[in-house]
């Protein structure tokens, strides 16, 4: 708690609206806590929900920001589910589902899958949360950004380069497909005695569009590979109408659409992304 409540201090100093934490930061209560078997383990989490959505609700209105709290495991109809929770500075929060687990979720933790990507109403516009292995599947964010978001927040968690290099590559991906903003981070160090989560490597970035109005390499900010840290960066969310209006190439405006379709299934509805 008192390591969280540094982070958000921090960039409330440098006056930031948002500020971004890793996929899974709870796992280090795990370090603790009785050991148990893995899957057993993960659901000992769960009764820390109260304390977490008390913590955050807290330290949101307190330093005046806008906290994406990475991802926590809790417990509904007796089911399993990795969410990232949007704390708002008013004192309000929501909450996202991871919709695609990976097998080693699927097989150490028995997680469950969300079935709605939504699109959450802040202060600063609408943004989106698309929790790690949700970025490597480019229709999530193609419907967020059909909904209105103009910044995609990206919590992950992984052991190593490559998988770390597969979000980072799929987060820029989709920066420039959908022309927003995409931000990920993860955790970094290591926790020897959490069983299945014992390493981590991470490296914080910003993502911008690829064009002439943006950062050179597409990249506005990013962290040294695998050190703990915060990044910051201020982010136009002019520019991206202006670059979806004007840009060398605008791959928003521009899909074949009488060629394919995508199409989402919400309140058992079929809805078609425009």
């Amino acid at each position: 708690m008192k390591n969280c409540e540094f982070f958000v201090d921090t960039a409330s100093d440098y006056r930031s609206d948002f500020v971004v934490f890793p996929e899974m930061i709870t796992l280090q209560l795990l370090s603790f806590l009785e050991h148990k078997q893995p899957s057993e383990a993960i659901r000992e989490l769960n009764n820390y929900t109260p304390q977490y959505e008390s913590l955050f609700t807290h330290l949101a209105i307190k330093y005046n920001i806008n906290i994406i709290t990475g991802s926590h495991f809790i417990i509904e109809d007796e089911k399993l589910y990795n969410v990232s929770y949007l704390f708002r500075r008013d004192g309000t929060f929501d909450k996202q589902y991871k919709i695609h687990i990976t097998p080693s979720e699927k097989k150490w933790w028995g997680v469950q899958s969300g079935n709605k990507i939504k699109v959450f109403d802040t202060d600063k516009g609408k943004v989106a949360i698309l929790i790690c292995y949700d970025a490597e599947f480019p229709e999530l964010a193609r419907i967020a950004v059909s909904k209105g978001a103009k910044i995609l927040f990206i919590p992950f968690n992984t052991d190593d380069r490559r998988a770390y290099l597969r979000v980072r590559y799929c987060a820029q991906a989709r920066a420039i497909e959908n022309q927003v903003y995409v931000i990920i981070t993860g955790c970094v160090g290591n926790l020897p005695d959490v069983e299945n989560l014992d390493v981590h490597f991470s490296q914080s970035a910003i993502f911008t569009p690829s064009d002439v109005e943006f950062h050179r390499e597409a990249i506005a900010s990013e962290a040294t590979p695998n050190a703990e840290m915060l990044i910051y960066q201020d982010l136009d969310l002019n520019l991206l109408k202006r670059n979806r209006e004007l840009g060398s190439v605008q791959p928003w405006n521009d899909r074949a659409q009488g060629f394919y379709k995508l199409m989402y299934c919400e309140n058992n509805e079929f809805i078609e992304v425009k």
